[in-house]
């Protein structure tokens, strides 16, 4: 590969990540006690929810994880949940049926039999606070994790949100569908009362935590921005950066997400992998440069009932797209356990015969989500021309309703997937710049050209703007499309009232540059940058087939003559090497060709649950690879575990000898790479208390490595080896 790649050695790399006894790089949710079957030894476990059960408090549920080593943190739904004794007036005496979302025939929309999706009254918070928050804090657990923070476009015709629409506004409460202003308005609002709640809970939580000793950590477990816009549901995501009592976030991507369909080249289709690269990008965006922590979440199934083919195919999809995020190395390996490891899906697409999880699927699972413990951070870049961003705001979330409004629609989000798309599809590794971190330095670091356009959002105040035209002056390029004809650019905010008289937010930005208002399609100068203006709305370029062709010509040359970066480099692939992994995907649909991509060397596969060691990995169209390079291990005579199954404790080594324990879920089957310096000539496989245990093995001469297979414990299994 390239020489332009920062190969440090996998060893290094690991060198400044916390012990494992201080780590909590990985972690899970799950709604159940702890069992042998679900024990994934991640570093935390995430408790779901204070329900107790039959026969179990929700103390005895947390303590049965800590029982088994695990670190113990709280997770629940701050949108809906198992609060029927608020619903029901079993908490104060009052009924709340009220306060569900509800749609404009009077439906609740409900997540579950008496869970309705909830408008976040104050009443609902003080019962949220007091029921549940202080609950899990007296029972010492010092990490909160409130999830998806969801208000559906659809809803905002329930007597309580019309509450909180006079209390916000000042007016009577107005029918969303009946304008383009209402829909925006009522969109604007749903997002304001889930910022509210959140901001409310947490701080109580930071308050009470410390009231006791405890340093509170609170984060918001949430889908990206980008599949809330496209699922029509709002959620305060990046504004919740501005909050102190907001310590992180975990990025709800996986398969259910990334899914989704999309138009490009006129046809619309699931991208899985295209997707899933933009919504963790997104994500990354958010954060980054705030400073703080999120956990990129997979999940090896998902919620719409499949076949585990198609459950395999699409979690390599998702796994690799997060994993070409180099700078984040902190993940959730999965949501409830219970339900991958005990559940029952169909064996094939074609078969309506259900079965447990396959033992290979298993087995390749549990490799995956064990290199998670060691990922390193890396300081290299996906391959390609880096530079090239696409804006978006929160307000992608306000100008989405079921139905076109005065006219306006956006399928599928076309007016952000067509500026992203054309290039990504090209082999771009288009990134996101998020419009409420503009006024962070970080934000824009790398940033060479920057795609953008009102056609799908507006922007919630002039800061950005200023932001913005203070990078142009630096030297960035800005392309901007759009017709500004929405009926959208018409709402009453700040571009339109005050001392502003501007017809499009588009037109403030342009003054700030001196370029005229609703400036034609040209090429505008501003200090030691350029702004291209592209009188098409973005999903002009994807929902024709060659629609793209102006977009693509003007970014090639904003990057190349304006920019004065490299040329724009066209390819059907990415690929990464981060620390001893490596990773790849094949796209397709890719005017740049679609010929596989032939990776030569001494690896270890993966993907494959026998962890075969290849000479040369050939990826086709629409697949990805995961490998482990065994000439990147910078202590080859150190005997170790370079890929399992499972995850090892109690390592011993001699000159001569090598010996650790292997704990996984029972009922699975693992497999193991072992790097030795010699063929050994005893193996010794045996249970903690010392009966023999049957196993399979084979050593590969080339690559110095011992392949081992047996049934898994999570007591334990004792390996030793000499030479």
């Amino acid at each position: 590969m390239p020489s332009t790649f920062l190969k440090i050695s996998c060893f290094l790399l690991t060198l400044s990540l916390p012990s494992m006894a201080q780590s909590e790089k990985t972690t899970f949710q799950t709604g159940a006690h702890w069992k042998p079957a679900t024990d994934i030894r991640a570093d935390v476990v995430m408790v779901y929810g204070t329900t107790d059960h039959p026969g179990q408090t929700f103390e005895q549920r947390l303590q049965s994880w800590r029982n088994h080593g695990y670190r113990t943190h709280f997770m629940t739904g701050i949108a809906w949940g198992e609060y029927q004794d608020y619903f029901t007036g079993r908490w104060d005496g009052r009924l709340h049926l009220d306060e569900g979302q509800k749609e404009a025939g009077g439906d609740t929309i409900w997540h579950g039999r008496m869970v309705p999706y909830i408008v976040p009254t104050k009443n609902y918070l003080d019962y949220f606070k007091q029921r549940h928050i202080k609950r899990v804090i007296d029972a010492g657990v010092d990490a909160i994790f409130l999830e998806e923070p969801e208000f559906w476009a659809r809803a905002g015709y329930s007597e309580a949100f019309k509450r909180e629409w006079n209390d916000f506004y000042g007016f009577p409460w107005r029918p969303q569908h009946a304008s383009a202003e209402n829909t925006y308005l009522s969109n604007k609002l749903k997002y304001h009362l889930y910022y509210r709640a959140l901001n409310e809970a947490f701080t109580y939580a930071k308050q009470y935590g410390s009231s006791k000793g405890m340093h509170v950590r609170c984060y918001v477990p949430t889908h990206s921005l980008l599949n809330y816009a496209q699922w029509q549901i709002v959620s305060p995501e990046a504004s919740l950066a501005s909050l102190n009592c907001v310590d992180g976030y975990i990025a709800q991507v996986w398969t259910g997400t990334s899914r989704e369909p999309n138009y490009y080249n006129g046809t619309a289709s699931e991208r899985v992998f295209e997707t899933a690269f933009l919504e963790y990008g997104c994500m990354e965006s958010m954060t980054r440069p705030t400073g703080r922590k999120v956990f990129f979440l997979t999940d090896p199934i998902e919620d719409r009932a499949r076949d585990w083919q198609d459950y395999r195919q699409n979690y390599q999809a998702t796994f690799t797209a997060q994993l070409l995020y180099p700078q984040t190395a902190n993940y959730e390996v999965m949501p409830w356990p219970d339900r991958i490891y005990e559940g029952m899906y169909r064996v094939s697409a074609r078969s309506e015969e259900r079965a447990h999880i396959p033992r290979f699927y298993s087995t390749q699972m549990q490799v995956m989500i064990n290199t998670l413990n060691d990922m390193p951070l890396s300081q290299n870049r996906v391959s390609g021309s880096q530079g090239v961003a696409v804006l978006m705001a929160n307000s992608l979330m306000f100008q989405r309703s079921p139905r076109p409004v005065e006219g306006y629609d956006d399928p599928q989000l076309s007016n952000f997937y067509g500026e992203a798309l054309p290039l990504l599809k090209r082999g771009v590794p288009v990134s996101v710049v998020h419009m409420e971190n503009t006024g962070r330095a970080d934000t824009w670091q790398g940033v060479k050209v920057l795609l953008m356009s009102y056609a799908n959002m507006k922007p919630l105040t002039s800061d950005a703007h200023r932001h913005i035209a203070e990078w142009v002056s630096r030297g960035g390029v800005l392309v901007y499309s759009g017709r500004d004809d929405d009926p959208y650019q018409r709402v009453s905010e700040w571009w339109n009232q005050g001392a502003n008289h501007f017809k499009a937010p588009a037109d403030h930005l342009f003054a700030l540059m001196n370029i005229p208002a609703a400036a034609p399609e040209g090429a505008y100068a501003y200090g030691r940058g350029k702004v291209y203006v592209l009188r098409s709305d973005p999903k002009e370029y994807v929902l024709q087939a060659g629609g793209d062709k102006k977009l693509v010509e003007t970014v090639a040359r904003a990057y190349e003559t304006d920019a004065r970066a490299d040329r724009l480099s066209f390819k059907n692939s990415f690929y990464l090497e981060r620390g001893c992994y490596t990773l790849a995907s094949v796209l397709t649909e890719s005017e740049a060709g679609t010929e596989p991509l032939r990776l030569k060397g001494t690896y270890i596969d993966l993907f494959d649950s026998r962890l075969p060691v290849l000479r040369e990995k050939v990826v086709e169209p629409g697949r990805q690879a995961f490998l482990y390079d065994v000439s990147r291990v910078a202590e080859k005579q150190k005997p170790q575990v370079l890929a399992a199954a499972s995850r090892q404790y109690g390592e011993r080594r001699t000159a001569r000898s090598y010996r650790f324990t292997a704990r996984s879920p029972q009922n699975t089957t693992n497999a193991m790479r072992i790097l030795l310096p010699a063929r050994p000539r005893n193996i010794s496989v045996s249970t903690a208390g010392g009966s023999r245990w049957q196993f399979r093995q084979n050593w590969d001469a080339r690559s110095h490595t011992l392949f081992l297979g047996f049934e898994n414990r999570p007591g334990g299994v004792d390996v030793q080896l000499s030479w």
